[in-house]
């Protein structure tokens, strides 16, 4: 299998369900990995053929800006289902990670994997 990776995407977003994470934006990084639809862009050559990476960070970046999800496992979850139905990705990996959420934790998250409904 074919994919793309997108490792320590940096996004601003209000997460977590104690009061004050809901008022103040925190920094969370973001691994992805996901299957291509498609091997013709390794043929083709052609920009049409492939997943645009750009518009995939541009659309995390607005879901993070706008996220309604209190939970960190819920978020991943919407990252998810976003590469496969906007993109039409057959697999995802999505890693999600608060940083420094405790003292003495560097990374707090979670890793989820989906794969596009038949």
């Amino acid at each position: 299998m074919n994919s793309i990776f997108i490792h320590d995407l940096r996004v601003e977003t209000k997460i977590g369900v104690y009061e004050w994470e809901r008022h103040l934006p925190q920094t969370i990084r973001i691994d992805l990995e996901f299957g291509l639809p498609s091997a013709r862009p390794f043929s083709s050559g052609d920009f049409a053929d492939a997943v645009d990476y750009a518009a995939v960070v541009e659309r995390i970046k607005a879901l993070a800006a706008n996220n309604p999800h209190p939970l960190v496992e819920r978020f991943a979850e919407s990252i998810a289902q976003l590469v496969l139905v906007e993109f039409g990705a057959p697999s995802v990996k999505v890693r999600v990670a608060k940083l420094a959420p405790l003292p003495g934790v560097r990374e707090l998250g979670v890793m989820i994997e989906r794969q596009a409904a038949a």
